[in-house]
């Protein structure tokens, strides 16, 4: 971080903290949260997190999960936006632009307090007065430990953070399956478990906490859904908001979906094109060279990792497979050299 002095004097008394991440937060955005959160209020400061949106109900189980305000929650907009007028300082952890959150992105812009980008993705906006952007950090959850640890307060990381920055970290490598798992995140990790993570209680809670409609869905995407491209070492799923409504699809559902694409032999670039809320939301993976932040960028209004990216479409469900559909040739001769 720039100007490191500067920001740890800007918290060297206590301080009216605001914490925003992405919308339909994930382990990583919301154990970042709520782990610096724990460690702020730790150091006297008054912290207050807030989510765009709800998030998977897997997440929880996160030690200050009950004090989130969830934006779009009735009545919290104004309250949130008070906060956000009132706050000395807002920390915006696990995006990289203030367009990633929407109308709240014009509110944090506009608030007097001085703004903190903690993000790993990549082309970050310079809308921050300090910033700790890093791509090669395998999750913020990772940026915020080695953050507490630079400010001399690796004692405060006490059980409850542990396990939020755990998860974040856990999650964002994939259990540890993809390429961004390095040595830095292994010994973060080990230094977690010295403040008493148990590994195997945090991926139950996380992994093995499915209702029964859920695992109905996944049997029913599985099988229905699937669509294989061999002949472009696709896989895709494209999911309706009428089938997320026959299984009473909650936030969280189809969350590591569009991973089983890319587990078929020879398959290189998986997505999943889910429809809710007025528009089609898009997850991209990726294994090897193909870059799908590239790919989202240029067609899905999107972006993120080299090989894991959203994007979005406001046509059909229908008219933006087929957009898919007629772009991906032009990509044959790319995903053919990509290593699996």
């Amino acid at each position: 971080m720039q100007n490191f002095e500067a920001f740890k004097e800007l918290l060297s008394s206590p301080k009216r903290i605001a914490i925003i991440t992405h919308p339909k937060p994930d382990a990583d955005a919301l154990g970042s949260s709520l782990g610096l959160g724990g460690y702020l209020k730790k150091k006297s400061h008054t912290v207050q997190v807030i989510t765009p949106t709800d998030y998977p109900k897997f997440l929880q189980w996160m030690d200050g999960n009950e004090g989130v305000i969830n934006f779009e929650a009735e009545g919290n907009a104004a309250k949130a936006e008070k906060i956000f007028q009132d706050a000395d300082v807002i920390f915006c952890l696990d995006f990289p632009s203030l367009s990633r959150i929407g109308e709240i992105g014009e509110i944090v812009r506009r608030s007097p307090a001085k703004k903190v980008l903690i993000d790993h993705h990549l082309e970050p906006e310079l809308f921050a007065d300090y910033t700790l952007s890093k791509t090669s950090a395998a999750a913020t959850c990772q940026l915020i430990y080695e953050l507490i640890t630079d400010l001399g307060d690796a004692d405060k990381i006490d059980l409850s953070i542990a396990e939020c920055l755990y998860a974040g970290i856990m999650t964002d490598t994939g259990s540890f399956r993809h390429s961004n798992t390095t040595k830095d995140v292994h010994l973060v990790c080990a230094a977690l478990i010295d403040k008493g993570v148990e590994i195997s209680k945090v991926n139950r809670l996380i992994y093995d906490t499915n209702t029964e409609e859920r695992m109905r869905f996944l049997g029913f995407a599985l099988k229905d859904k699937l669509v294989v491209l061999p002949e472009y070492r696709i896989a895709y799923f494209a999911i309706s908001a009428d089938e997320l409504d026959k299984y009473h699809s909650q936030t969280g559902d189809t969350e590591g979906l569009v991973n089983y694409g890319l587990s078929i032999d020879n398959i290189v670039f998986s997505a999943l094109f889910t429809e809710r809320e007025g528009m089609i939301r898009i997850s991209f993976r990726s294994v090897g060279k193909f870059s799908v932040n590239e790919f989202s960028r240029k067609y899905f209004n999107g972006g993120g990792h080299k090989n894991a990216a959203g994007g979005r479409s406001l046509v059909s469900l229908k008219d933006t497979i087929q957009k898919f559909l007629d772009v991906v040739p032009q990509y044959k001769q790319e995903l053919f050299i990509s290593d699996k």
